[in-house]
């Protein structure tokens, strides 16, 4: 019934044109004019992923890398540690950062948050209120985007805000190409410093092809997500972070691992998943059921295959 998110049909049809030598246009050129006007940094560079947009911002940090202590992603971790970076958790509500926690921790001039603009993919971040406080204290922000890229009129991806901003655009992002990522600054020393980690995260014209046609639509399969998600958390009483925006839905439950198993089987999906459970850092860290609203197809974002969610969830006693 439920179908995983794919690339727009016309992405795929303009890569594989390019990918046939019919296309010479330099679309990674139009990436970086188009993420520039999305996120108001003068400075862009197109990866070869998430992962790699995260190693050159990390590498370029002078002193220590706070992260969340759940609603992150474990990347931010694993390429700290590699980089031998001191790794500083922060203490969250449920993925959700206060800067006032900030004031309980020791930390060094010239460190860096790194958070993803929704905690857990649930909970919309308070951009505002971290930028301001790390501005006042020396921290820099570097914002994991790719589930906010697209957030124009708001303060997600907004480079007035965040320091750095990074994202994926793989599968099943809100850039979705399969592979690629990007990062934007406004700050051109950090841009010069990390020169050699840019050379060596080499893309190709294929991919960016692929990222300029779906940076045309980012902004609307934004709004779709978010407003599905928001008429699931409408109807289902007990979710996390409810009154926040997000592009998935997290139920707490003691028995998430029964019930997630049957919420597999009457709500199936032709490829990999959409529902998955709890502990996990990348959502929280209590049990829980999430639903992956952000991997369905465009086409399932429809009233009644929210309904069929609802209904299900229903049956499973989750309202």
């Amino acid at each position: 019934m439920f179908k995983f998110k794919t690339p727009s049909k016309k992405t795929l049809e303009i890569m594989s044109e390019v990918a046939k030598g019919n296309l010479k246009d330099d679309f990674e050129i139009r990436c970086c004019e188009k993420i520039t006007d999305l996120t108001s940094h003068e400075f862009v560079k197109v990866t070869s992923s998430g992962n790699n947009s995260i190693f050159i911002s990390l590498s370029s940090v002078e002193g220590d890398i706070i992260v969340p202590d759940q609603g992150g992603w474990h990347g931010f971790k694993q390429i700290a540690k590699f980089l031998n970076k001191n790794i500083i958790t922060l203490k969250t509500d449920s993925g959700i950062i206060n800067p006032k926690y900030l004031d309980d921790l020791d930390i060094p001039d010239k460190s860096a948050l790194i958070f993803t603009s929704f905690a857990g993919y649930c909970g919309e971040q308070d951009i505002k209120d971290i930028s301001k406080y790390c501005k006042s204290n020396n921290i820099i922000t570097i914002e994991d985007a790719s589930a906010g890229i697209g957030d124009k009129k708001h303060a997600l991806g907004n480079g007035k805000y965040s320091d750095i901003i990074i994202a994926s655009t793989g599968s099943p992002k809100m850039i979705n190409v399969g592979s690629g990522g990007f990062i934007s600054t406004n700050n051109k020393e950090f841009f010069d410093r990390t020169s050699l980690p840019q050379k060596l995260s080499k893309t190709n014209n294929i991919i960016c092809s692929g990222i300029d046609n779906e940076l045309d639509l980012v902004e609307e399969n934004l709004e779709l997500t978010l407003n599905a998600t928001k008429y699931l958390k409408n109807n289902i009483g007990r979710t996390l972070h409810a009154k926040r925006r997000g592009v998935n839905v997290i139920i707490p439950n003691e028995n998430a691992k029964e019930i997630s198993w049957n919420l597999k089987k009457s709500l199936p999906i032709n490829k990999s998943g959409f529902i998955t459970t709890c502990p996990n850092y990348n959502r929280v860290k209590q049990k829980a059921i999430a639903i992956e609203i952000k991997n369905l197809s465009y086409d399932c974002l429809k009233k009644e295959y929210l309904d069929k969610i609802i209904k299900e969830v229903r049956i499973n006693n989750l309202l």
